[in-house]
């Protein structure tokens, strides 16, 4: 089973107050991925990375699918935990999925990302995991069991995604990120309004039309407005200083599209190929602001998650 990390790019109403809260957009990318291995067994057994949070998730799926079977789930890659791109969401459906195909059951990720808790408020990790390509989801009503896709589009195959890594912080989750949406300023009619402007006449046509600097304006001021917002809860725009100065230096340097991925610590930047990437890499001023931290080229992933048949009996 192989899924792929995601970055989350914005909200778009945080008040809700046409009835609907949240609203959000991502994009799948090539790499980190989540890439596992399962089979039955006469327990639990979780070998590899993240293998404790696995094995509350394989406990969880094992009684809910009523299966009175062990599991063997081994963990080759993991998408870098509490780094803001999706490992939790894409460790948890990769595992529902994979059970599903092992027991023959048919396929249900968005029943899967409800029962397990994923979706309460961006519904982009279980589409992505579906389908990858950018995504925007229409976030949370009175009837909403996991937010429903709006749009879906496939990612210019040459653009690049430049990701900037702290890997000495951690970004919020679980508890303090629920006691940080609680504690939140008001976004107001007018922010969400521009934020819905932003989408819709600049970063869904910029990407449709594969034009960058629209695309990359949109994505800008829209991680500008999400950085206000919740720089109280993280400590500033950028949850990590270092990361805060790596994307300004990208971005005098030429980088388009500016962010964020969710609480971060994970920064990210666009170009329009490889070698223009490299270029900005290779300016002084940027080659200095990431020294120590940890910088990779990835590009968007225009395919769902994977999974290749293993050997097995049924349950």
């Amino acid at each position: 089973m192989i899924t792929h990390a995601r970055l989350h790019m914005g909200f778009l109403d945080l008040d809700g107050g046409l009835g609907r809260r949240f609203g959000s957009l991502g994009l799948a990318l090539s790499a980190p991925e989540t890439r596992l291995r399962l089979g039955w067994a006469n327990e639990i057994i979780c070998l590899g990375a993240e293998r404790e949070r696995a094995a509350q998730i394989a406990t969880t799926l094992l009684a809910r699918f009523n299966l009175r079977r062990g599991l063997r789930v081994e963990i080759d890659e993991a998408i870098p935990a509490h780094s803001g791109l999706g490992s939790g969401t894409q460790l948890a459906l990769a595992l529902a999925a994979g059970l599903r195909h092992l027991a023959g059951l048919a396929a249900n990720d968005a029943e899967d990302a409800a029962a397990l808790g994923r979706g309460q408020r961006s519904g982009i990790g279980a589409s992505l995991f579906a389908a990858g390509g950018f995504v925007v989801d229409g976030g949370r009503g009175a009837l909403t069991q996991v937010p429903p896709l709006l749009a879906h589009q496939p990612f210019p195959p040459e653009w690049v995604v430049i990701l900037v890594e702290d890997r000495s912080r951690h970004g919020l989750s679980g508890g303090a990120e629920r006691a940080a949406f609680q504690h939140l300023p008001p976004f107001g009619a007018a922010a969400a309004g521009e934020a819905c402007r932003l989408l819709l006449m600049q970063i869904l046509p910029g990407l449709i039309e594969a034009d960058m600097a629209a695309f990359g304006a949109g994505v800008t001021r829209l991680q500008q407005m999400m950085g206000a917002h919740f720089a109280d809860a993280q400590g500033g725009r950028f949850t990590s200083t270092a990361v805060g100065g790596a994307m300004a230096a990208l971005a005098s340097a030429g980088a388009c599209g500016i962010g964020q991925s969710s609480w971060g610590p994970t920064g990210f930047a666009f170009a329009r190929h490889e070698a223009e990437a490299r270029t900005i890499l290779g300016q002084k001023n940027v080659a200095a602001a990431t020294k120590a931290l940890h910088v990779s080229l990835v590009r968007g992933h225009n395919q769902g998650a994977t999974i290749i048949e293993t050997s097995g009996n049924g349950p």
